[in-house]
């Protein structure tokens, strides 16, 4: 693997506060996602989320279901074992606009009126992680000290 391309990757002077960060919000967004692929935690799964989706305009729904709780699910326990992060992140961040602008912008910020402020704050946590990396304690770390040893 290309040297550079892997410090871009995995490398980060982030510290031990990215773990503060990465496992809170990586299992809040593992769960969303379990709600909307399983049906876990009194989600509806696929079918549900999916004709749900379709009924506000993503279309089409079951696809759009799969791809926004595959992001949420993987992308959430990638952040918390900080494996691939910066993608992990970035993915989510995606997810977590395409929420706000798509579901929750008309409704205003506050949650009591369904609206957008809790995806802000996951996107602006994803995005975080998505610039800064993983940190020390990351599966990432121990990648990038791997191949800087070859």
């Amino acid at each position: 693997m290309n040297t550079t391309f892997a410090k871009t990757l995995f490398g980060s002077g982030a510290g031990y506060a990215a773990l503060v960060l990465r496992v809170p919000v990586g299992l809040i967004l593992a769960a969303h996602g379990a709600q909307k692929l399983f049906g876990w935690f009194g989600g509806y799964g696929l079918e549900g989320t999916g004709q749900w989706m379709a009924s506000i305009g993503l279309a089409p729904g079951y696809l759009m279901a799969l791809l926004a709780g595959s992001a949420e699910f993987f992308g959430g326990l990638a952040l918390v074992a900080g494996l691939l992060t910066r993608p992990a992140a970035l993915v989510s961040a995606f997810t977590m606009l395409v929420a706000i602008l798509g579901v929750h912008a008309g409704n205003g910020l506050f949650m009591a009126n369904n609206g957008y402020e809790y995806a802000l704050a996951l996107f602006a946590a994803t995005l975080a992680l998505a610039i800064q990396g993983a940190g020390r304690l990351a599966l990432d770390s121990l990648l990038l000290a791997r191949i800087d040893r070859r």
